[in-house]
């Protein structure tokens, strides 16, 4: 029995030993999937709030007492057409006044024709004479008040009766066509040209899209922005798209040749908004940690502008252990 034992406790430490002696293979193992380059549409996403194309504050230069307001909020008016009446007691005098003033300069001139006047007194009163002119044809323009646009009162501070004051009277905006406004990056500044068509969508709408045109390019990049601004026109049929409406502008740019990998391969640096993918060398069977820029996602996948190479083998499962240069094991490839 002592024997026995002895072989049998010989046995476990010769067990024991080649259970140490035996290496442990802890080479990461990873899938990595080959990536190559597509023809990726070139579009731009920005959001915006619908705005009147044009918006007229109607009031006075002069304050004055309300006669009578014509229209009321919602009231579609044409270019011309009277809103306002103001009080015209003022009009009479300063009609009488400006015809007293051109007897005078009237005479004056006369005078100077025959000898009995002199030359600054009649320029003294042809400034009397423009002053006076100026001031009952401005006094006419604010006794009836007009719509420079066409388009929809949208609100009315005053009532008949009412002193003018700081706040217009109405407002009047035009909503054929409407606009919206997108401040566009600089390095798309090439590519974007007055009646280039885009597409919106309005939330209020869902999935359908409406049709607008570039109409203005503004001329300057904000420096603290890298930004241009872009002014783009929706006919508005119907009457469906109103300002204040939420909206969702694309822009088209064409297409270009990018590589494009699966989401799974792209790895977030925390603390920092840096990218990055592992990219696996075969001849050397090692990961090379590569920054990415990426641009547009695509589905469950990303559009990459830069750090990949066409053809790259890239790593999609495993990074949590792996760090630059490290050696890995292949265990599945795509």
């Amino acid at each position: 029995m002592l024997a026995i034992a002895a072989v049998s406790c010989s046995g476990e430490k010769k067990e024991e030993s080649v259970a140490k002696e035996t290496p442990v293979d802890e080479t990461p193992k990873v899938e990595v999937m080959q990536v190559h380059e597509q023809q990726v549409p070139q579009t731009a996403q920005y959001t915006a709030t619908v705005e009147a194309f044009k918006t007229n504050n109607i009031s006075t230069s002069t304050p004055n007492r309300i006669k009578s307001i014509l229209v009321d909020v919602g009231a579609r008016v044409a270019r011309g057409q009277r809103l306002v009446v103001l009080d015209d007691v003022n009009i009479d005098q300063l009609k009488t006044r400006l015809a007293n003033t051109e007897r005078e300069y009237n005479r004056a001139v006369q005078l100077l024709n025959i000898g009995g006047g002199t030359q600054q007194s009649v320029d003294q009163l042809k400034t009397e004479l423009d002053a006076s002119r100026r001031q009952y044809q401005n006094q006419v323009e604010n006794t009836i008040l007009t719509s420079p646009i066409s388009g929809v009162v949208t609100a009315r501070n005053y009532d008949p009766g009412d002193m003018t004051g700081t706040l217009p009277i109405l407002t009047v905006e035009q909503i054929h066509p409407v606009k919206v406004i997108v401040n566009v990056s600089e390095n798309e500044y090439t590519k974007v040209h007055k009646g280039m068509g885009v597409g919106i969508k309005l939330d209020v709408y869902g999935d359908e899209e409406f049709r607008g045109t570039v109409y203005l390019i503004h001329p300057t990049v904000d420096p603290a922005t890298r930004t241009f601004t872009v002014e783009i026109t929706i006919d508005n049929a119907g009457d469906r798209v109103l300002p204040g409406m939420f909206a969702r502008v694309t822009m088209n740019f064409g297409e270009a040749s990018h590589v494009v990998v699966p989401d799974r391969a792209v790895v977030k640096q925390s603390g920092s908004g840096n990218k990055y993918v592992y990219v696996y060398n075969p001849s050397t069977k090692t990961v090379s940690f590569e920054q990415v820029q990426l641009g547009q996602r695509l589905d469950d996948a990303y559009e990459v502008l830069s750090g990949v190479n066409n053809g790259a083998q890239v790593v999609i499962t495993g990074q949590t252990r792996l760090n630059d240069g490290m050696k890995v094991e292949v265990i599945k490839k795509k």
